[in-house]
């Protein structure tokens, strides 16, 4: 089978392409900076998602599209709208006309209960045209990613991590390494949605003393109220968007917890021990 990764240069597109090739796949990753993609797949086709007439072709003789596109932290002046959602409708619309037989798209767990924050917004969107297409699809809607992790362990490595309200909020974060199992795994059965979590259910608590363990010093945890959260999402706003449109999706999931059925065997407490 022939797959194509678009975004694969991101933390989970990485993992993607390693779990297709290991299935015995070809892969192709479509990249924006061919520089940055060495060694991630068999072929590299450098294209600018965001512009549909850069497009034209690249996915004639593939058989599965899978989309991890969008903003996460980057600023490079390009908006939700123009990638979450209309770059990904244009690699839905060119794989249309190329007869792609599946797309898979990576969108996020409770979308629904984050209406209004402009991220989940956008890819709520392109998951409504994607479904309104004749394309198969596949929507993988994960809690999270370990990497949105790291937040967590930098602030224990400064020696204090602050949450919001008492901590209680629970999630299982998923490694990008089992999550591409679970996505590959998904686009095999020919699956339509599936919501995915982690192996392990844990308290915000849980994982800032997690980070402290794995450091091996003592938890020096401050909880502030969570009045605190709900005033600093209502000034965003105000705040370039570089700065507040990441900041609203993570302070809404914060304010939620966000479990999924568990998948996978990497834990977040050894990843820590890893990257600390």
């Amino acid at each position: 089978m022939h797959v194509l990764v678009a975004g694969a240069t991101g933390y989970l597109g990485r993992f993607l392409c390693a779990e297709y090739a290991r299935r015995g796949h070809h892969v192709t990753a479509l990249v924006r900076d061919s520089r940055r993609a060495k060694g991630v797949a068999d072929l590299l086709i450098q294209a600018e998602a965001t512009q549909p007439q850069s497009l034209g072709g690249v996915m004639d003789g593939i058989d599965l599209v899978v989309s991890a596109l969008g903003i996460t932290r980057q600023a490079d002046g390009l908006g939700y709208q123009e990638v979450d959602y209309q770059a990904n409708l244009n690699l839905l619309r060119e794989a249309e006309r190329a007869g792609v037989g599946r797309f898979a798209y990576i969108h996020v767990l409770n979308a629904e209960a984050m209406a209004g924050v402009p991220l989940v917004d956008a890819k709520a969107a392109f998951v409504a045209a994607l479904q309104d297409s004749d394309m198969p699809e596949t929507v993988i809607a994960p809690t999270g990613y370990f990497s949105d992790m790291g937040d967590i362990l930098k602030m224990a490595q400064a020696g204090r991590v602050w949450l919001f309200g008492e901590g209680t909020q629970r999630l299982n974060p998923i490694h990008g390494a089992d999550l591409a199992s679970a996505v590959a795994d998904a686009t095999d059965a020919g699956q339509r949605w599936l919501d995915i979590g982690g192996p392990d259910v844990m308290t915000q608590d849980a994982i800032a003393r997690a980070a402290f363990a794995a450091l091996g010093t003592a938890p020096r945890v401050t909880y502030l109220p969570d009045a605190v959260r709900k005033a600093i999402l209502a000034a965003l706003p105000i705040l370039p968007r570089r700065i507040s449109g990441p900041a609203r999706f993570f302070l809404t999931a914060l304010g939620m917890d966000m479990v999924a059925p568990r998948y996978g065997t990497r834990h977040l407490a050894e990843d820590f021990r890893d990257g600390r």
